[in-house]
């Protein structure tokens, strides 16, 4: 198992992508890697090497990316911004041609709320993107034809995860909530209520909780002590909706959040500067719940 940090790809390239926005993702092989960023650009990686093997340009920041299941189909999504709409743009990894001339075979223009977050859904049929007016929508990408959207968010989309078996969908949201979905039919199933805004949420392969992570927004963080700007990450009962522990240690608002595959660590990166990997003790695993 492998942990990808966009930092480790700035030191090896320090002039590339100083402004990487935060996203990136893996093929399911995990030989390759691909940065979304505000320079305008989205690149892809040898994960081995470090060594960039495609630079995809864009006329506005580059908000999203990832790969296909197959890892046959790129999508990276753009911000609306210098006068540029929001796109959802999709490109054949095995045409060359596609990814060196920058011509996708399928763009969507967004005519209302921008894409903030986007990954792909239970199957290679459709994507997920989770927008900035807190609209969760299905897109097919053959056709680009939207299948579905919902509106339970009353603010932007921070982040979308789907559980290990890709049945169940989990949004973290600006609007201060995280909620669990079908990831098919989008029927909201869970409901999780904080007091601050929520920039990251995961699903535990191994146990029936979600982590929650967030905080204070990051430019008010120096104005505040490190207890008040609420950086804990959250742990709640995925059935009951209760929060059950939680975990200190950044003094800065948790962007990020994964789950080991086995579901016996968690990761958390923040706008403190570190990637915290975290091992549960026994106490964890022999925890139940009183009901």
């Amino acid at each position: 198992c492998r942990l990808y940090s966009i930092a480790c790809f700035l030191t090896l390239k320090q002039w590339y992508q100083r402004r990487v926005r935060g996203d990136m993702a893996v093929t399911t092989d995990s030989l390759m890697l691909v940065t979304a960023s505000a320079d305008q650009s989205s690149i892809i990686w040898d994960t081995e090497t470090g060594k960039i093997l495609q630079t995809l340009s864009a006329k506005s920041p580059v908000r999203s990316c990832g790969f296909s299941l197959t890892n046959n189909i790129l999508c990276i999504t753009t911000d609306r911004a210098m006068n540029q709409p929001c796109f959802i743009k999709f490109y054949d990894m095995r045409d060359s041609d596609q990814l060196v001339n920058n011509e996708p075979f399928r763009e969507i223009e967004m005519t209302d709320a921008k894409v903030n977050r986007m990954i792909w859904g239970t199957v290679e049929d459709y994507i997920i993107t989770g927008h900035e007016n807190g609209q969760l929508c299905q897109y097919d990408w053959k056709t680009g034809e939207r299948l579905k959207t919902v509106h339970d968010h009353d603010n932007l989309i921070k982040d979308l995860q789907l559980s290990k078996d890709r049945t169940m969908l989990v949004t973290a949201s600006k609007d201060t909530t995280a909620k669990l979905f079908d990831a098919k039919d989008f029927k909201q199933l869970k409901s999780f209520k904080t007091d601050r805004p929520v920039n990251s949420a995961a699903v535990s392969p191994l146990k029936h909780h979600i982590l929650l992570g967030g905080g204070q927004e990051a430019m008010e963080v120096t104005t505040s002590h490190t207890k008040s700007g609420k950086f804990e990450a959250r742990f709640f009962h995925l059935i009951f909706e209760e929060e059950i522990g939680r975990v200190k240690g950044h003094f800065g608002p948790i962007n990020t959040l994964a789950f080991h595959p086995s579901g016996k660590q968690y990761s958390s990166g923040a706008e403190d500067g570190y990637v915290r990997i975290h091992d549960f003790d026994q106490s964890y695993y022999d925890f139940e719940y009183d009901f």
